[in-house]
């Protein structure tokens, strides 16, 4: 499996942007699409936005699509998620996950916490 590190979370006022990064270890990066999760308090995981392999297609929930960007380097090894226009219903802790072969995400990052403040 795929070791992976988030970071970038934070407290931010309504509207403002943050940069989520998510750091691979341990098996080739550029063989697993990538997802970010996001789970808040008293409420299931969902699925935010994912991205293929070569990075180009994406997929992004309704409810962020037009301010969320997924992207990916895999050079470094990493995949980010940058958030603008965020609202107080984007608090909750994010995590990244990597889809195998098999089209299920079988490596998942610790999470990062992101508060939005109204």
């Amino acid at each position: 499996q795929v070791q992976l590190v988030e970071s970038g979370g934070g407290l931010v006022q309504s509207g403002g942007s943050l940069r989520l990064s998510c750091a691979a270890s341990g098996r080739t990066f550029s063989n697993y699409a990538m997802g970010w999760f996001r789970q808040a308090p008293g409420k299931e995981r969902e699925l935010v936005a994912t991205i293929t392999r070569s990075g180009r297609d994406t997929y992004y929930a309704d409810s962020v699509k037009g301010r969320f960007t997924i992207s990916r380097n895999n050079a470094w090894n990493t995949v980010y998620l940058q958030m603008n226009s965020l609202k107080p219903e984007d608090t909750a802790v994010y995590y990244c996950a990597a889809r195998s072969a098999s089209g299920s995400f079988g490596s998942w990052g610790q999470g990062t916490q992101v508060t939005v403040s109204s």
